[in-house]
């Protein structure tokens, strides 16, 4: 039901690559790319391109299964050798968990509602195990991460938690879980036990955890205030609080670097000298930053996604540009310094990036 996603119109980008049409062969390493599609139409899917021969293939579930995803795609995960796919619908009682073999995306199994309401995104918990967040069908009731067993294919437990859980981030055997209903605390979970560590953590309303850093400490995307939070994760204190920038411009795509020292992300406004118009640009700071004055861009676009391939070893940097809904997307590969390499086309649409 939380299909609508802020986007812009982009000047699209000349296709560096070549487009694939048939079936694939087992995938290898590559990046899949989350296209959420059209709000209401259902017509989200998953792209796939090879870093070996820069070759991309489109809805690799409809090529490997026949049939489409109907609805828009959220997030996408592997645990153990196979792909959690999650697809929300406008309309109750569509929503679903594909799970999917992930060398060659074949349907292994599908959970539906009522068991899964509004999946917002998924992690790999420990072995054979992926987290759910789910708001309530309702989008006013408390949410709750599902857990899901994929060893024996099951749904193990429901999870209780604050309403509108969002992103999730796994250290060890715990889950760092953030919302976007109003509540003032990350919630924790041991992943061995699944149940909630009491209490959570402190960091302000809309609290989102985003990534570790290579000084293993957590940081989490504040919307209420603004700010980038850094957490130590052993003794859960909050260590240090970062304003970004000034005005009404809001976060999105925060994404870490390869070397896991500094994070890039998106900061947008809607102009209301054109006509709301979505504007932006892209930054970036440093782990060890005292301050994220966002004055000067890294690269001076907007993107509806970004994604960080740590699996190849340039590092490159993969920039998701949405022009509308109604027509493909793009994604743009940069060098970390910010030099653009090269960019394609994928479907409706993307948002996130899954690497391999």
């Amino acid at each position: 039901m939380l299909s609508g996603i802020c986007l812009v119109l982009l000047t699209l980008f000349t296709t560096a690559c070549q487009v694939n049409d048939g079936p694939p062969s087992p995938y290898e390493a590559g990046a899949y790319i989350v296209n959420a599609g059209t709000p209401s139409a259902g017509n989200g899917s998953i792209s796939y391109f090879s870093r070996r021969t820069t070759t991309l293939t489109g809805d690799i579930f409809a090529v490997a299964n026949g049939r489409t995803l109907t609805g828009t795609v959220q997030d996408y995960v592997e645990v153990d050798g196979k792909g959690v796919i999650l697809v929300d619908n406008n309309a109750t009682g569509l929503d679903r968990v594909e799970i999917v073999e992930s060398g060659t995306f074949k349907s292994i199994v599908t959970f539906q509602a009522p068991d899964v309401e509004n999946p917002r995104f998924v992690v790999y918990a420990a072995a054979n195990k992926a987290y759910v967040s789910c708001w309530d069908a309702t989008l006013t009731g408390s949410g709750y991460i599902l857990v899901l067993n994929l060893a024996s294919r099951t749904i193990a437990k429901k999870i209780p938690v604050t309403k509108g859980p969002e992103r999730m981030v796994v250290i060890g055997k715990e889950v760092f879980v953030g919302s976007v209903g109003g509540e003032q605390v990350l919630t924790v979970i041991n992943t061995d036990t699944d149940e909630l560590v009491q209490p959570g953590i402190a960091v302000g309303a809309n609290g989102n955890p985003i990534a570790l850093d290579a000084n293993s400490n957590l940081w989490a995307y504040v919307s209420s205030t603004n700010e980038m939070v850094r957490i130590n994760p052993t003794s859960k204190i909050v260590e240090a609080r970062l304003k970004v920038g000034s005005g009404p411009k809001v976060l999105s795509s925060i994404t870490l670097s390869a070397d896991k020292k500094q994070f890039f992300f998106v900061n947008s406004f809607n102009d209301p000298a054109d006509n709301g118009r979505l504007k932006g640009e892209t930054y970036r700071f440093s782990i060890n930053d005292t301050s994220i004055p966002a004055t000067t861009p890294f690269i001076r676009r907007l993107f509806s996604g970004l994604g960080v391939d740590s699996g190849d070893s340039r590092g490159l940097i993969y920039a998701a540009v949405t022009p509308s809904f109604n027509q493909p997307g793009y994604v743009l590969r940069y060098q970390p310094s910010g030099a653009l390499v090269d960019s394609f086309k994928v479907d409706i649409a993307p948002t996130r990036f899954y690497f391999r």
